[in-house]
């Protein structure tokens, strides 16, 4: 059995590892159940991180704005 470090398994499902690197993962995953159960986990991570919507709150954002437009005013009258 070959330990993989998880990079290793990373580089793999990203498919950056290398051509030598990434035969001895698949020979590794038909071999060994527990590794294959590490690589359904961490696969379901990379698709749930994927799917993550990137996007401030909306009250970040208002404050922001906010933020802006003091900054704006502030300038208009002291310049």
């Amino acid at each position: 059995m070959t330990l993989f470090t998880p990079e290793d398994l990373l580089l793999y499902l990203y498919n950056e590892s290398s051509p030598e690197l990434t035969a001895a993962i698949e020979t590794a995953l038909h071999e060994d159940w527990t590794l294959r159960e590490k690589m359904q986990v961490l696969q379901s991570s990379v698709d749930q991180l994927d799917k993550a919507i990137v996007s401030p709150r909306m009250e970040v954002v208002l404050k922001v704005i906010n933020y802006a437009r003091e900054s704006a005013t502030e300038t208009v009258h002291h310049p």
